[in-house]
């Protein structure tokens, strides 16, 4: 089954949504992340969406979307070139055998440390689903609480 990131155009309404995770469903296709948001127009929105499934269905899927009367534009980015981003805020236990251990994690991943208390650290972290997972091994040990991930969004490179 292929990773497939989806970018649609929408209006900007209630119930868009619905629609559009209303054809993943009943297709039997797991959204596996979704985003999103405005545009610089307050009135379109984009959805960014990930998912995993035969060529064949996601075409359809696609097709479908198209018919969408809420829906201005669908852009499979799927075998494109493309940026894709995820954001993660990552909760730590911040013992004092670890603390230093901790903050060279976050300098190499080049992340943030947004929040301190005598017992966590809640790092923020920007990159590909990849170095989210790189950066989640190294703290696993350490004693990760919680974390909250954004789903990626992604935006197709222009071309050269």
């Amino acid at each position: 089954m292929q990773k497939h990131t989806i970018s649609l155009l929408v209006d900007n309404e209630p119930g868009v949504l619905s629609r559009v995770a209303g054809l993943f469903s009943g297709r039997g296709f797991n959204i596996e992340s979704l985003c999103v948001a405005e545009t610089l127009d307050r009135a379109i929105s984009r959805i960014t969406l990930v998912t995993r499934g035969d060529d064949a269905i996601a075409e359809q899927i696609n097709k479908q979307a198209n018919k969408l009367i809420n829906v201005i534009k669908v852009h499979d980015l799927t075998g494109t070139e493309y940026v894709e981003r995820e954001m993660a805020l990552i909760k730590v236990q911040a013992k004092a055998d670890y603390r230093a251990e901790i903050l060279r994690i976050v300098d190499i991943f080049r992340c943030n440390i947004v929040d301190v208390s005598p017992a966590h650290y809640t790092i923020e972290v920007t990159g590909t689903a990849d170095k989210l997972a790189a950066i989640l091994s190294l703290l696993r040990p350490m004693g990760v609480k919680e974390i909250a991930r954004t789903g990626a969004i992604a935006l197709g490179r222009e071309k050269k």
